[in-house]
């Protein structure tokens, strides 16, 4: 069975299929489609595939050309029909994996896409999860659902994991740069995995199993994770010090050993930081260890947002106005700069929080018009950015996103309170209406 496979990914004629084409699965197909793979790009949600058939990115760093090179090739179908999953050779599954209300793992997206390929699937199919889970999913979620129509793992279809590690708009690394961990069960079925790799990055590097493929991609954000939330507290102690945090660790990072530089901010965003390290807290529950390490960095990084709004409750009443029924506008919603992703911003968290406080909360971001709705906040679906060119109305500027297209010195020479968030008011503040949090 390898060695067909093996052959149809080294001549181009394995068709790729990739389930989800959001953040991760929508680069990988671009990618399949320039190395010459046929791509089968599922998803669920109609407007995603209707937009890609007429040639419209929903991605920012992702362009309309990009898409329309990619429907050009005649390589690349974006459907919605469940049978075309019979069609793919290898299936990469590149779904959503995000936490419950009680911080523990929402395997339904997993579950549903893997109940969808077991309709379908036939002998010979090569199936990789490339959606960041606890080490085990593969083994234990998959495998089970993918067998109960009576395919076997490692003798009808091969079964693998390999992380994704998207960056997005991030200038020096993409998906055909970054390096691809991939681990299977069976040589047979990581030969096959590496090769389909191999031919679309730079350097694939095997592990001796899923379980050590999922828990790399963990060690990864955790090692993220922890290092923010150490900065974020010494942010905190720092402040009660006077001492700048930013500027500290410029000078830190001069050192050439020993140090990596990380960032404090008004929380943790995106799909990865936020969500992953909770996934390892959980499984360890079933070994009886505590990870009170990773805990205390989630508590740490999840209070930052009430740790901002506090400082700007402090700095409200430093200028003779209170927090109710103050008008806010905030500068950023996408959880990091220059992107239009909103996936976990902890901006929601913000307005949530300065709301049930009453104050009125507006924003403006370049790259988001209108919030979408999202799993958590729902209630600000269908907002709208507003301009700049009233920011002197505002009882306070909230710099939660430092996108480079906003002109921040203007903004601070007509805003009557500014909080920065993000080091966006660059130098030594002695300015005395710019806070720091």
């Amino acid at each position: 069975m390898v060695t067909e496979l093996k052959k149809k990914i080294e001549d181009r004629s394995a068709t790729v299929g990739i389930i989800g084409l959001g953040y991760v699965g929508l680069p990988l197909a671009i990618e399949f489609v320039k190395q010459g793979y046929p791509v089968v790009g599922y998803d669920a949600d109609a407007n995603k595939v209707e937009s890609l058939n007429e040639g419209r990115t929903y991605i920012k760093h992702i362009s309309d050309w990009s898409i329309n090179e990619i429907k050009a090739s005649g390589r690349f179908q974006p459907t919605t029909e469940q049978a075309s999953i019979r069609e793919m050779d290898a299936v990469l599954i590149c779904v959503p994996t995000p936490l419950t209300a009680n911080r523990e793992p929402d395997m339904s997206y997993v579950r549903k896409s893997c109940e969808l390929i077991a309709e379908h699937m036939r002998p010979g199919q090569l199936i990789i999860l490339e959606s960041t889970t606890y080490p085990g999913t593969t083994e234990e979620v998959m495998k089970p659902i993918l067998e109960a129509k009576g395919l076997k793992s490692n003798e009808d279809f091969y079964l693998a994991y390999s992380p994704e590690r998207e960056d997005p708009n991030n200038k020096n690394y993409n998906t055909a740069t970054i390096p691809k961990v991939v681990g299977c069960d069976c040589a047979e079925g990581l030969e096959a995995a590496k090769a389909l790799y191999d031919a679309v990055v730079t350097e694939t590097v095997p592990v001796s199993s899923t379980r050590a493929a999922e828990a790399t991609k963990l060690v990864e954000n955790i090692y993220r994770c922890v290092n923010i939330a150490l900065v974020n507290e010494l942010k905190m102690l720092f402040t009660e010090m006077d001492i700048d945090v930013w500027e500290v660790i410029n000078a830190a990072k001069t050192k050439p050993f020993g140090y990596h530089p990380f960032y404090p901010g008004p929380g943790l965003g995106g799909h990865c930081i936020p969500i992953d390290p909770f996934y390892l807290t959980w499984k360890a529950r079933e070994y009886d260890m505590p990870t009170k390490f990773i805990e205390l960095a989630g508590e740490i990084n999840t209070q930052m947002p009430r740790y901002v709004v506090n400082r700007i409750s402090h700095a409200l009443n430093d200028h003779h106005k209170a927090l109710r029924k103050a008008k806010i506008l905030m500068l950023g919603v996408a959880y990091k700069k220059d992107i239009d992703d909103m996936r976990e911003s902890p901006s929601l968290k913000l307005m949530e929080l300065l709301e049930e406080r009453g104050a009125e909360v507006a924003y403006h971001d370049p790259y988001i018009k209108e919030i979408p709705i999202t799993r958590e906040h729902a209630e600000f679906a269908g907002r709208k950015s507003v301009p700049l060119d009233k920011v002197d109305e505002y009882d306070c500027v909230l710099i939660a996103t430092d996108h480079t297209d906003v002109p921040y010195e203007d903004v601070v020479a007509k805003a009557q309170l500014v909080i920065d968030t993000r080091h966006a008011v660059p130098g030594p503040l002695n300015v005395p209406h710019v806070v720091r949090a």
